[in-house]
């Protein structure tokens, strides 16, 4: 198995910092918020959404700016520079609203950050170990976060101050920071003077299209955790260990994020995403009836493997079905959704967690993840069934199994899903992502993709030309054989 590359760790270097300083504050936010500011459980669901929300605007502006940027590290030191900023001013927070606006900022540094760094790893990252870069990035991401609680938890013992905690937690944002600017090295993108950029007038490909939908379903479900912690200190886990429990789920995460990566690397990434959302399902179910401390450790456990399972594949389909021009916009569509689907998921958790209790809010969760992994199941999120594949904007290519292309006569194509009609990207998961420095790889029936600007070629045919898979190709043999005949 081939190193990662030095950005992807370097990067990784740079979440664990960054989670070390948020983690500090965000498992005891719930607490600080209902007990010395006296805000409800509904306003901690309505912090969240709105934060998000606004966020996942951030998010899709971003990714779409990266993709015109010759670099894309200057809004990534942007993003991290002002979450680290704003995160440690909770500490001086006197109501609610304040922790709402901190939060609001917080988040749109992220949103800021997110998508550029994500269409940066896959720029780095050779395609077969997507999932594998994308899994170990959101490992380093765990182990920040179960540093930070433990942290927190040492601070708490030796003196209950939770301010103290959340001004301690700046320490290792700038360090975050520091490492970023110093430590990574982006090469100047070649900008060719016309291509399919993150213009709002291109669509994504329908492939991806339906992905986020299915997704949009599964994060109606998946409230703020915030609502998990509550739910940990009803069913008997005191307020000293709640960092150490939020810690233990980190552990489980980042143990086990690499090879959740890896593994949808091998098996495909629609198997690896369907078993972490149905774990998730169950999980909810679980803390809707947990009565003892000792059942919310071990449905964490499980929770922080539904992390593993589904983090890195998420983001590795995005990067396949995107073309490579747009992959900062098509990681911007992601978190746009999931921020988006955030507030109202919050604003549903809250008015049922208040109105009816915890059982009704999380068994509503555990019923959107079981509805979203159907849904993927049946093929309606990972680009299964008619692909259209453009070479110079002319030719198309129907095939049962392979993920819908964009042609729009610029010869790019994507998609994802098993393999059909010859078609195929590391055998039989059928990845192929043309555009990419390493092209599409090739199955039985030999179709390959090569070339920066996403050219199809076939037996050695030019950029927009006519090859084996195309019907004027077809009819370009046929005439030749005519003629041979002739003579």
């Amino acid at each position: 198995m081939p190193p990662l590359p030095r950005t992807v760790k370097t990067l990784g270097a740079v979440s664990l910092l960054t989670d070390m300083s948020s983690e500090m504050i965000y498992p005891l936010l719930p607490s600080f918020l209902v007990g010395p500011l006296k805000a409800g459980p509904a306003f901690v669901g309505v912090i969240e959404g709105i934060a998000e929300s606004v966020a996942s605007l951030t998010r899709l502006v971003a990714g779409r700016v990266s993709d015109r940027l010759p670099r894309r590290k200057p809004l990534i030191v942007a993003g991290y520079s002002l979450s680290s900023l704003a995160r440690p001013l909770v500490a001086a927070a006197a109501a609610p609203w304040h922790v709402l606006a901190i939060r609001t900022a917080d988040r749109i540094g992220k949103g800021l950050r997110g998508a550029p760094r994500d269409a940066l790893l896959a720029e780095v990252t050779p395609a077969p170990d997507l999932g594998r870069a994308y899994g170990f990035h959101r490992a380093m991401d765990h182990v920040g976060a179960v540093a930070g609680p433990l942290i927190a938890s040492g601070l708490l013992l030796w003196r209950q101050d939770l301010r103290l905690v959340f001004t301690l937690a700046a320490v290792p944002a700038l360090a975050s920071v520091l490492v970023l600017i110093f430590g990574v090295r982006e090469a100047r993108r070649e900008m060719p003077a016309r291509v399919v950029t993150s213009d709002p007038a291109v669509p994504l490909p329908p492939a991806l299209r339906r992905y986020l939908v299915v997704v949009a379903v599964f994060t109606l479900g998946n409230s703020s955790d915030a609502f998990l912690l509550l739910r940990a200190q009803q069913a008997g886990v005191t307020l000293p260990m709640v960092p150490l429990l939020w810690a233990a789920l980190h552990v489980v995460k980042s143990s086990a994020s690499t090879f959740g990566g890896a593994l949808s690397d091998r098996l495909g990434r629609r198997p690896a995403i369907i078993a972490g959302w149905m774990l998730y399902a169950a999980v909810y179910a679980g803390l809707a009836v947990a009565t003892r401390a000792w059942h919310v450790w071990a449905l964490f456990a499980l929770y922080g493997l539904f992390s593993a399972l589904t983090e890195g594949p998420e983001r590795a389909l995005v990067a396949e079905l995107a073309p490579l021009a747009r992959r900062g916009g098509a990681f911007g569509a992601y978190y746009a959704v999931t921020g988006v689907m955030l507030l109202p998921a919050s604003l549903l958790t809250g008015a049922l967690w208040q109105a009816f209790g915890p059982a009704a809010a999380l068994f509503t969760g555990a019923a959107l993840a079981l509805a979203a992994a159907m849904m993927l199941w049946a093929g309606l999120g990972d680009g299964n069934g008619a692909a259209s594949l453009s070479g110079g904007g002319s030719a198309s290519l129907s095939a049962s199994g392979v993920g819908a292309g964009l042609g729009a006569g610029t010869g790019v194509g994507s998609g994802a899903g098993r393999a059909g009609a010859g078609l195929g990207g590391r055998g039989d998961k059928g990845a192929y992502d043309s555009g990419g420095d390493a092209g599409g790889a090739t199955s039985a029936g030999g179709l390959t993709g090569s070339s920066r600007g996403g050219a199809l070629s076939a037996s050695g045919g030019p950029r927009g030309s006519c090859g084996p898979w195309s019907s004027s190709g077809r009819a370009a043999r046929r005439e030749r054989r005519s003629a041979r005949a002739a003579s």
